[in-house]
């Protein structure tokens, strides 16, 4: 029963240090992760998503503002109006400019449509005449009664082989404010979508155009949001749904929406320019993910110093237990067993004899007056002879015989695989080395003698059984004038 509570009791104190580390681990990591989580979303809303922006707008400027600049500049060049109000007399003149406008800029194309002759001319030169019933013309019409003085238009290019082209029309007047045609430069589409794929590499994040109504004008080669193409509005897309109802048409700032469980970080910033919406979109899984990896490694950490006191415990404990049951077991005096030490080590050995069978042979020894000693000398000589007596007896006994001390100044011996005949010739040579032993104490030498009583194991014994012949051998040994050893087998006695 002591044993089965002990045991409960390091199974419950080990539960408990699993259960307040385990805890306590995870507390702090947790807490660690979700300051670190907040950290990184305020760092992402307010701080890498604006500023992404701001350098993803710094590029288009570079790359998609630079071509409305560049037609700015020929709706307002005096060569190109003077050669139109002068009559358009040399076409030739002005494809050269065309040409050096599209090679000095890096444009793809550059074109102008007169007004006056309706003559579409390009940098390889004259390409048609534009005609209102002409459905491929429509677009220069509509440049030349909208109110706005540019538009931006995705259409293909009839100097180069049909090729989508990205436009930017611009409308040309002269020194009255007359209208007298359309210039600009265009850009291949590939080579916009390659750009936003550049931007989208670049900066880890989804880059995408919207119009004012809410459609998507441009994206990149995987398109925008949930794969959209342009041409989808916002309102078609289940993921911008609930974005929507917070802006019910694109205006600039920082949003979070989330669409199949996976949170967005969303910028949005208006370019005059283009008169479009620039979005910049940022999944939160991989902005996450380095926090998330770091509260795995955390937790891992955690196991293993958990497992690592646990084992180390758990160590400790054992070795504990194990001291504490050899003390239990061992007389702290002479280091032998106890009384308690020999029942285990001796029911083991009868069982071992009685098994085989093998002879075992049993001595009870006692020191002779040795209350005199204690009286004569005080106590801690009789301590130091009883652990002298203690270290020369196992000097006579072989290892796998047992010896303990039975209490006071009585020792027991079991003399394994030994008859009667060779345990007597141990017992008296025992005897007489412990007759001629001297011990020193403060400077006087000590000596005792000693009684001994032996058996030896009949089949039917108990321990009890033999130890009680072993005792009343001894004892008719003391009744004998000491100093001698004494048999006792059942029914029969002899010294």
């Amino acid at each position: 029963m002591p044993l089965r509570s002990a045991l409960f009791s390091q199974r419950s104190l080990v539960l408990t240090l699993i259960a307040l580390l385990g805890a306590g681990f995870l507390a702090t990591s947790l807490l660690s992760y979700y300051a670190s989580r907040a950290s990184i979303r305020d760092s992402i809303v307010n701080t890498e998503l604006p500023l992404t922006s701001d350098t993803v707008y710094s590029e288009i400027q570079k790359d998609l503002v630079r071509p409305i600049l560049i037609s700015s500049m020929m709706s307002r060049d005096t060569f190109l109006r003077d050669w139109v109000v002068a009559g358009e007399r040399d076409p030739g003149q002005m494809t050269r400019y065309l040409n050096e406008v599209m090679t000095h800029y890096g444009a793809y194309t550059a074109f102008f449509v007169s007004n006056n002759s309706l003559t579409y001319y390009q940098a390889k030169g004259v390409l048609k005449k534009v005609s209102l019933s002409e459905p491929r013309d429509i677009w220069y019409f509509r440049v030349r009664d909208m109110a706005p003085p540019y538009e931006i238009n995705v259409d293909v290019d009839m100097a180069n082989q049909d090729s989508l082209t990205f436009f930017i029309n611009y409308k040309v007047y002269d020194y009255q404010d007359n209208f007298i045609g359309a210039a600009g430069v265009g850009l291949t589409v590939d080579a916009v979508i390659k750009l936003i794929d550049t931007y989208q590499q670049r900066y880890q994040r989804s880059v995408y155009f919207v119009d004012t109504e809410g459609r998507i004008v441009l994206t990149g080669a995987d398109g925008g949001p949930q794969g959209a193409r342009v041409g989808t509005a916002l309102s078609e897309l289940d993921s911008m749904r609930d974005l929507l109802a917070k802006l019910p048409k694109p205006h600039s700032g920082s949003y979070e929406y989330t669409t199949q469980g996976q949170g967005h970080f969303l910028n949005v910033r208006f370019i005059p320019e283009l008169n479009w919406y620039l979005f910049v979109d940022k999944r939160e899984g991989s902005a996450l993910h380095e926090v998330r990896q770091s509260l795995y490694l955390n937790l891992l950490i955690c196991l293993i110093v958990t497992l690592s006191v646990l084992a180390l415990l758990h160590r400790v404990i054992t070795r504990f237990q194990g001291r504490i049951e050899a003390q239990a077991t061992l007389d702290s005096l002479t280091g032998l067993p106890n009384r308690r030490g020999f029942d285990l080590l001796a029911a083991q050995a009868l069982q071992e004899a009685q098994r085989e069978p093998k002879p075992l042979t049993a001595l009870l020894l006692d020191l002779d007056h040795f209350k005199r000693l204690n009286d004569s000398h005080g106590h801690l000589a009789g301590d130091l002879v009883l652990a002298g007596f203690a270290r020369d007896l196992e000097s006579c006994l072989r290892q796998s015989d047992i010896v303990c001390r039975w209490g006071g100044e009585e020792f027991i011996v079991l003399l394994k695989d030994t008859d009667a005949s060779t345990g007597l010739k141990i017992a008296e040579k025992i005897r007489q080395m412990i007759e001629h032993k001297h011990y020193r104490y403060e400077g006087k030498s000590l000596q005792v003698t000693l009684s001994i009583g032996l058996t030896t194991l009949q089949a039917d014994d108990t321990l009890h059984n033999l130890l009680s012949r072993a005792d009343q051998a001894m004892y008719r040994a003391k009744q004998h004038g000491r100093n001698r050893t004494c048999t006792q087998m059942p029914h029969s006695s002899y010294a």
